[in-house]
């Protein structure tokens, strides 16, 4: 190649434009091993056999690598009273989660008991899924999702909830010595039909390698038109 197309300003122009395609695929395979990390972590911690619901009352001592997805169990009874509806957007349509704090001998866990469509918000219309009494729960630890959505944020006052915040669902309904982190209740032979449970999104799309070979191909062929087209512009001058 000589001298000067290399010190051409437009392939100049284009190798920098390649070398960000290079780190952009390069990127997306460092996104690759952490996603398969992530799907082969959550895949053995909802198979596992369930332990104690941790006893936290500190946010920085509970992550996403240590607790998230851990299968656990407790013991306790509900406060339906309490109970929050979040809205919710699921396989099976749009309606509302339901959060329900259980009271344990050592604290208090915000349930999330399951889904429920808009046409049974009103819990007057689900009293056969109220269920009174020591419960066992078995299900998963969710991280606590604060605020809200990008574009839909909680509002307490009015009790229009779009994430599941637990500090600030706990401090709405007047309860204390609430953990940090929810546990989304798993099906069971004892679980009531409404709301309905064991709905975790557990399935995490995987198309980082894709978006990497995209990356490296747009590359290559970008660098390899460019160079084309400067030889065939050195040659006709």
């Amino acid at each position: 190649m000589s001298s000067r197309i290399i010190s051409s300003p437009f392939f100049l122009l284009i190798s920098f434009v390649c070398i960000i395609l290079i780190l952009l695929g390069n990127w997306q395979l460092e996104r690759l091993r952490w996603k398969t990390a992530l799907i082969e972590r959550v895949q053995t911690r909802v198979d596992a056999k369930p332990i104690p619901a941790p006893i936290i009352f500190n946010t920085s001592e509970i992550s996403k690598e240590d607790h998230e997805y851990l299968r656990v169990q407790i013991k306790g009874y509900f406060l339906h009273e309490h109970e929050t509806l979040v809205h919710a957007t699921t396989e099976i349509g749009a309606g509302y989660w339901v959060m329900t704090p259980l009271v344990s001998n050592t604290n208090t866990v915000m349930i999330n008991r399951g889904f429920v469509t808009e046409e049974l918000k009103d819990v007057s219309r689900r009293q056969q899924g109220l269920v009174f009494g020591e419960q066992i729960i078995i299900g998963l630890i969710r991280l606590t999702e604060p605020e809200g959505q990008l574009f839909r944020k909680n509002v307490a006052s009015e009790g229009r909830w779009y994430s599941r915040d637990i500090e600030a669902i706990a401090d709405s309904v007047s309860l204390k010595e609430v953990v940090p982190y929810f546990i989304d209740a798993e099906k069971t032979e004892f679980s009531p039909e409404i709301p309905i449970p064991g709905m975790t999104r557990i399935h995490f799309r995987n198309s980082h390698l894709i978006y990497a070979l995209t990356w490296y191909g747009l590359a290559i062929f970008l660098f390899y038109l460019s160079i084309s087209a400067l030889t065939r512009k050195a040659e006709d001058n």
